[in-house]
């Protein structure tokens, strides 16, 4: 279903976000004083404005109160974030996302209206260090309690077996979300219980971490 973003803040996280939701099929309002930085993205979203986010009525005169969700990706500048952020909620937005650089900033901005605070530099590095820790993550998920997404070979005491019969989820705790061929990019997307492993297998597979350690070490 398409939705009406806006984007404030022009820098590479803000760009970047702003055109990937267009990609997606969405209407995306880019906003930032520097004229330069919109001159750069008013080709790849549906309009592009100058504007001084700290001021309310200019935000007013835009119409972000329609927006669905509008993401505050100023960072460095925290009087401008925290003043833009504050603005916003007082213009009543329906769904407010407010980028943060420290866990001070990110308590002021939830105090002052932020529906939610994203962490692009600090996930990405914890994504990194955790798959340079884990050749084998697929993702990371720090939202859910420190889950991932590995993808691994099965260990040899699981080949010729039924999914059933290595009852993942209780040995592990961790789920089989598909399974693939080593050749091949066909998926099996939640195979069933009945399903055998293979030794040409791949088995794509969501748990927390320790549980995926565990697994990763399982004996043969």
């Amino acid at each position: 279903m398409k939705k009406q973003f806006a984007v404030i803040g022009m820098g590479n996280f803000g760009y970047y976000l702003a055109i990937r939701l267009c990609e997606k099929g969405h209407e995306v309002l880019a906003i930032d004083r520097k004229p330069a930085l919109i001159q750069d993205i008013r080709d790849y979203v549906s309009q592009a404005v100058v504007a001084d986010a700290t001021d309310i009525k200019a935000l007013e005169a835009l119409g972000i109160k329609e927006m669905d969700t509008v993401v505050v990706c100023i960072g460095n500048n925290l009087s401008d974030s925290i003043l833009t952020t504050l603005n916003l909620n007082d213009l009543g937005v329906k769904h407010l996302l407010a980028k943060a650089i420290s866990d001070s900033h990110a308590r002021i901005l939830k105090k002052i209206g932020a529906h939610e605070i994203v962490f692009p530099e600090k996930d990405q590095a914890v994504q990194l260090a955790e798959r340079l820790h884990n050749p084998n993550l697929l993702d990371y998920l720090p939202s859910i309690q420190d889950y991932s997404i590995v993808r691994i070979p099965p260990p040899k005491s699981f080949v010729g077996k039924a999914l059933r019969e290595l009852n993942l989820i209780n040995r592990f705790g961790v789920q089989i979300v598909a399974i693939r061929k080593k050749d091949s990019e066909d998926l099996n997307i939640i195979p069933t219980a009945n399903y055998k492993v293979m030794e040409d297998d791949l088995m794509i597979i969501l748990g927390p971490n320790e549980a995926l350690n565990k697994l990763q070490n399982e004996e043969a």
